[in-house]
């Protein structure tokens, strides 16, 4: 398995852009698929975005499509999030997660980050 450590969280205004991170160790991390998820207070927690090992499959939930890009470099072992236009509603915790297969996936069962906080302020 992977570790994963996100970063990039903080304080934003509504309509601007953040961008985070998620760093993984070992050395097969280019043979794993991995996904964004959030989970806002008293809230489940959401699937937000997903990309294929090659990083050429993405996937995203429908709140955040054409607000929100999923990339990632396999050269540096980081996947990225990056969000635009925020809004009120993104205000969450972010995790990254981690599973080796070929697969474009939802569902994750592998490893995960301890997470990032994102508060989006009016």
């Amino acid at each position: 398995q992977v570790q994963l450590v996100e970063s990039g969280g903080g304080l934003v205004q509504a309509g601007a852009s953040l961008r985070l991170s998620c760093a993984a160790s070992g050395s097969s991390f280019g043979r794993h698929a991995v996904g964004w998820f959030r989970q806002a207070p008293g809230k489940e927690r959401e699937f937000v975005a997903a990309i294929g090992w090659r990083g050429v499959s993405t996937d995203y939930a429908d709140v955040v499509k054409g607000r929100f890009t999923i990339s990632r470099d396999n050269v540096k072992n980081v996947v990225y999030l990056q969000m635009n236009s925020v809004l009120l509603e993104d205000t969450a915790v972010y995790y990254c997660a981690a599973d080796r297969t070929p697969q474009l996936v939802r569902s994750f069962q592998g490893s995960w980050g301890q997470g990032t906080q994102v508060t989006v302020s009016s």
